[in-house]
């Protein structure tokens, strides 16, 4: 089944099947050097700039800082969720992720 993903509101949110359901106002845990020098980073999300749907997961490439180390700059694609029996499921920000390269 296809899902449709956007980005909304000049990319503070992300859209899933016509319904906000990620936005800008969570920190991240990266795993180690996906974005800063931090073992790991608690990276603050400000704007979503590319979506993709790949397989069954939601990938965004965004632009975010590091509230350890003040690191700002964007980022590869993270997965923010997935899309299970046409629903969509959010990864927990609070787990670590890795950043596949752009």
């Amino acid at each position: 089944m296809d899902v449709p993903v956007r980005i909304l509101d000049d990319g503070a949110w992300v859209s899933v099947d016509d319904s906000r359901e990620v936005g800008v106002s969570d920190l991240w845990r990266l795993s180690e050097h996906d974005f800063c020098e931090c073992e790991v980073a608690d990276v603050l999300l400000e704007a979503f700039f590319e979506i993709r749907p790949n397989d069954d997961r939601v990938e965004v490439r965004a632009v975010g800082h590091c509230i350890t180390c003040g690191e700002r700059g964007s980022m590869g694609w993270l997965t923010i969720g997935r899309v299970e029996n046409g629903q969509f499921v959010p990864s927990d920000p609070s787990r670590e992720h890795r950043i596949t390269p752009a």
